[in-house]
């Protein structure tokens, strides 16, 4: 077996996988990768033993950065878990509420072996959004920092524990050593089923209340080895990560990634695109995950001459279609490829990606073709049947990767996982005979305007064509007479520029039915988006109806 666990099985070519042709809009899952099946504590012990002295983590800072190698980061996750074993039981929740430490790994991993479900919070939350994760999952423990932006996380946190009926034990992270010095002896660890829970992740509301979102082990251990190997992460690499821990791009992907890999993670406080270039020269940087608002403030940055980036050679990038001119540039300035990856939170992660040699077309206007062992099918959203090549529909998926479910909301995950296991993603798309797949919108976007469906990702790629526009979200805005309006909201390339609306809309009507002509303009300075890069259109809604923001133009 290759290293991390991947290898060819009945030795079946990758070929065969590109060159499939499809009848209809459904791809069968791949098997000729095999599917690990494997706990992700002893995918670390695996790795210790293959490489124990290999840098497995390094703290992405300019001075002293701590560092542990493979054999190091396992002896303290052996530790914790131990610790944690005294104090909870296997299947109780401990959440961790701290921005990009690496205190995050060997917590993690302590919990994974010690059969603990990690509940990840981000940061910046306040304490109504603290206390809603923590009571939604029910946690029993909390690891915490002290400080971030300015905000007593500890202190936060110990004013909110007595509405917490659940938490028994806050663990500030300065308290980690000592957990790992009581861990030292050997006491047994509990038996851990690679189909157990092992993180909570609560989706980042791009519609509105969170869920918390069930992974287990064998899931998100393998959509990290598939994405990462599709991407171009190798045994060795060194994974330079910017992305918040809480969030799957950065935990998943790096974190468990590159242990399935056996690469060296180095975990960045948070995203500065120089320090980013520093960070990739200091330690010769292989790889990255990074959305495209990064890769463009890299490529724009006016110190990049300074840096050595040559080791930079492989990126993979998600939250939105990566545009033709942005891996062009890339590819010519950098010497690096992209890999665009599309997943939800529901789905452990991506299940879909380019192939770095992929046609230039298929990088910049699709999110590549299924991922191995998952399948993947375009469904009519009313009655669930496969659509013909090419037609739009609902993207689904079936197969390991799907989430265990929405912890404790037995109503919501029925919605969403049906009962022959397909799970409705809630994005529209079409697939192509090679089962290459292109998103088209959102269903939970669609506007209805007396009784038309109006999908707006097709009038917001219009709208993109304009050149004042940087960009446009497209929205339904309630109407007494035709149910929902078409809106446009605008953020100008100019900031001081005035738009010209009857320009716009007479180029809406020209290329497009009349009816899907935005009727409602707004133009704001930029749009909201999550730490992700997702755009919370939900926001936007509520601020048309609530008046803060305000009408530009009706026609």
């Amino acid at each position: 077996m290759a290293e991390g666990g991947e290898r060819m099985k009945h030795d079946v070519p990758e070929q065969d996988y590109r060159t499939r042709v499809l009848a209809r809009s459904h791809w069968p899952a791949f098997t000729g990768f095999d599917l690990d099946e494997i706990t992700l504590g002893d995918a670390l012990r695996r790795m210790a033993a293959k490489a124990p002295d290999r840098a497995a983590l390094i703290e992405g800072i300019a001075e002293n950065a701590r560092r542990w190698s493979y054999a190091e980061l396992l002896r303290d996750a052996e530790c914790i878990a131990r610790a944690l074993a005294r104090r909870f039981r296997p299947g109780e929740r401990v959440a961790f509420w701290a921005h990009n430490l690496p205190e995050w790994l060997p917590v993690f991993y302590g919990c994974a072996l010690a059969g603990v479900v990690l509940v990840t919070v981000n940061p910046a939350y306040r304490r109504r959004e603290l206390h809603y994760v923590l009571a939604r999952s029910r946690a029993a423990g909390l690891f915490v920092n002290d400080l971030y932006r300015g905000h007593m996380l500890e202190a936060t946190a110990r004013e909110t524990a007595p509405d917490l009926p659940d938490l028994r034990e806050i663990i500030p992270l300065r308290e980690v050593p000592a957990l790992i010095a009581e861990g030292q002896d050997d006491s047994p660890l509990p038996l851990v089923d690679p189909r157990d829970p092992a993180v909570i992740m609560f989706t980042s509301g791009t519609t509105g209340a969170q869920k918390g979102v069930i992974f287990h082990h064998t899931g998100v251990a393998n959509m990290t080895r598939f994405t990462q190997t599709r991407g171009g992460l190798t045994p060795g690499g060194v994974f330079v990560n910017p992305m918040p821990m809480f969030h799957i791009g950065s935990l998943g992907h790096a974190g468990i990634g590159s242990v399935m890999l056996g690469a060296t993670h180095v975990l960045m406080p948070e995203w500065d695109a120089e320090a980013y270039m520093d960070q990739v020269q200091r330690h010769r940087g292989t790889f990255s995950l990074l959305v495209p608002v990064m890769i463009e403030q890299v490529l724009a940055h006016p110190r990049r001459g300074a840096y050595d980036l040559s080791t930079l050679r492989r990126l993979t990038s998600g939250a939105s279609v990566v545009e033709a001119r942005l891996i062009r540039r890339t590819r010519d300035e950098l010497g690096a490829t992209i890999s665009n990856i599309y997943g939800q939170t529901e789905m452990q992660g991506s299940v879909t990606g380019t192939h770095p040699d992929d046609a230039e077309a298929d990088l910049a206007e699709t999110i590549g073709q299924p991922l191995p062992q998952m399948e993947l099918r375009i469904a009519d959203p009313q009655t669930g049947e496969t659509q013909p090549i090419g037609v739009q529909g609902e993207i689904q998926t079936r197969g390991y990767q799907n989430m265990i479910g929405y912890f404790d909301m037995p109503e919501e995950t029925a919605r969403t996982l049906l009962p022959d296991g397909w799970l409705r993603s809630g994005d529209l798309g079409t697939m192509d005979a090679r089962g290459f797949v292109r998103i088209t919108g959102r269903i939970k976007d669609m506007i209805i305007r007396g009784g038309e469906n109006i999908y707006p990702r097709e009038i917001e790629l219009l709208l993109a064509e304009m050149p004042g526009i940087a960009s446009a979200a497209v929205v339904g805005v309630p109407d007494p007479h035709w149910g929902e309006q078409v809106g446009a909201v605008l953020v100008m390339r100019d900031p001081d520029a005035v738009p010209d609306i009857d320009a716009m809309f007479a180029f809406c009507r020209r290329e497009l039915a009349h009816h899907k002509a935005p009727r409602l303009w707004y133009v704001v300075p930029s749009l909201p988006f999550t730490e992700t890069g997702k755009l919370q259109k939900f926001k936007l809604i509520d601020m048309i109806r609530d008046g803060t923001l305000p009408l530009f133009r009706q026609i």
